[in-house]
């Protein structure tokens, strides 16, 4: 990765974060949960993916209609974020294989 790709990286990520502070108020909150539990147990390609800004993608259809952010995806926030990457390989998945490897087990 070269020093263009980095510059170009933090551009496209200020953009990201631009969008996500002009969602609503309730948007913005879950979206924010939602960002904080993908980066803790999410996919590893989270970061080179479409997974958040197609959030915000569905957020900003979602407040356009008028609708509550819990409208939109339902009470259960982890669940939704669970939906999400249910066929996505995580960082869970990689420790877990290597706990699988481990000689005498």
């Amino acid at each position: 990765m070269g020093i263009h790709d980095i510059i170009e990286g933090k551009k496209q990520w200020r953009a990201h974060q631009a969008r996500v502070k002009a969602l609503p108020p309730d948007y913005r909150i879950v979206y924010q949960e939602m960002q904080k539990y993908l980066f803790k147990v999410g996919p590893v390609d989270l970061l080179e993916g479409n997974l958040l800004s197609g959030i915000v993608d569905f957020f900003e259809e979602g407040a356009a209609t008028g609708r509550g952010v819990l409208e939109v995806i339902g009470e259960d926030v982890a669940a939704f974020c669970d939906e999400l990457i249910k066929d996505s390989r995580t960082y869970a998945d990689i420790y877990q294989e290597s706990i699988e490897e481990k000689p005498g087990k």
